[in-house]
């Protein structure tokens, strides 16, 4: 990873911020973009890496943030597409123009991040490219539809590219890994313990990994050293694929 040029998105926090750090302590260069401001600017400084804001609902924004690491650093050696929210409800109740966002910061957002780049690796016969898939990427959950369907196509996009950028050096693979201990799931556990009158540890067991053999939330840095793997030399045959992080979920 010495001195590869990388862009992480969602990197202001959980995931991706854990992947810019284990980029940046071995060796590589990064530039992080996520729509926090504040945050991004707070954990770029303190890893030393170039930040920008980036909206990635907008086309202009994620073709800017490919612009700005190429105008910067002459290249981009690296793409990892993190950044996601999650809303729940029903598909009769779910608000049209939410699904409308989650869809262009899930699903087309890669794809436009992954189009841009594409010119630079194909030129440099060198590319990997890594999207922060989910479980729920291979199997289903009620009430979460838009995210689902996102993940789904994400992992359509992933085995696309993955055809097309083989001859130019380019791999192209998911991770997909069950709940990770983030803010945000962290909240969501907070609320399921409210809700239900149970314990942050029960929540975890008999709710999130309920249909898991390995009941426990997985760590950032975890999905961070799975990424390296990728990008080294080690991952250099693994392409199309869906790494599945999701202790035992998907066995079934």
């Amino acid at each position: 990873m010495k001195d590869k040029i990388c862009i992480v998105t969602g990197a202001a926090s959980g995931i991706g911020l854990a992947i810019a750090e284990t980029f940046v302590n071995n060796g590589a260069i990064v530039v992080m973009g996520d729509i926090n401001e504040e945050k991004l600017k707070q954990e770029a400084d303190r890893l030393k890496c170039s930040f920008l804001r980036t909206d990635l609902s907008l086309r202009e924004d994620c073709k800017g943030l490919v612009e700005f690491a190429a105008a910067a650093y002459g290249t981009v050696d690296v793409l990892v597409n993190v950044a996601g929210i999650q809303t729940i409800a029903s598909v009769e109740e779910f608000p049209e123009e939410k699904w409308d966002f989650m869809i262009r910061l899930m699903l087309t957002a890669p794809f436009l991040l992954t189009k841009y780049v594409w010119p630079y690796m194909k030129k440099r016969r060198f590319g990997r490219i890594i999207n922060l898939n989910s479980i729920h990427g291979l199997v289903a959950s009620e009430f979460k539809s838009a995210y689902v369907s996102a993940k789904h196509g994400l992992a359509g996009l992933t085995k696309t590219a993955a055809l097309e950028g083989g001859p130019f050096g380019i791999t192209v693979n998911s991770i997909c890994p069950a709940y990770v201990r983030t803010p945000l799931v962290d909240n969501q556990i907070n609320d399921q313990a409210a809700l239900h009158g149970i314990s942050h540890e029960e929540v975890v067991e008999q709710i999130m990994m309920k249909n898991a053999v390995v009941k426990s939330l997985i760590e950032p840095s975890t999905i961070g050293d799975v990424a390296l793997f990728l990008c080294s030399d080690a991952g250099k045959h693994i392409t199309g694929s869906m790494l599945t992080i999701d202790g035992g979920w998907t066995a079934r």
